[in-house]
């Protein structure tokens, strides 16, 4: 399914037009991510370090997904990076209890597209006992780093004030338990 993310109005961006993001879930609980940026000049984008875990990623240009079983009150956040860094954590409530969630690294590729670039990433997390089974409450997100110095915030919904991708509103895509093939 594909989904577009808005900017944050307190926020403006220059060096991206648009962000389309696909999402799937498979019944062996992977998560695979197409964010589609068209984009002009402007975008800053970190420099290559692929496959390493990493903290921060969000101050420079990154993709995020937040991740809850739908009647849950704890998530996990997964950050993407252009570079092939990447990071999850795991938060018991909101904002509170953050730890790294242990899961195996994601592919994550980046490539430059004809309006401007497409990160692919394939997460699993069939290791997180919590969202195993359960219907899912997504909420993505991308943080855009400009050469002007300013940051863009987008996601699929924004809570009223400050940008805050943790917020429960962010939370805006129902993603359910992939049906079994049967015999």
């Amino acid at each position: 399914m594909q989904r577009f993310l808005v900017p944050h109005p307190d926020w403006p961006c220059e060096a991206v037009s648009q962000i389309a993001v696909e999402v799937a879930r498979t019944a062996a609980a992977r998560l695979t991510l197409s964010y589609r940026v068209a984009a002009g000049p402007g975008l800053v984008i970190p420099p290559p370090a692929p496959g390493i875990r990493a903290d921060g990623l969000w101050k420079h240009t990154c993709f995020e997904a937040f991740v809850r079983a739908a009647d849950g009150a704890g998530y996990y956040e997964l950050n993407l990076s252009p570079s092939g860094a990447w990071a999850a954590y795991r938060f018991g409530a909101y904002r509170d209890g953050m730890a790294a969630a242990d899961i195996a690294a994601p592919r994550i590729a980046w490539t430059a597209t004809d309006d401007g670039y497409e990160l692919s990433a394939a997460v699993d997390l069939g290791a997180l006992p919590d969202l195993a089974g359960a219907p899912w409450r997504l909420g993505l997100a991308a943080v855009i780093e400009e050469a002007s110095g300013r940051t863009g915030y987008w996601a699929l919904a924004h809570p009223p004030g400050k940008a805050d991708f943790h917020h429960h509103d962010g939370f805006a895509l129902d993603l359910p338990q992939p049906m079994i093939p049967g015999p």
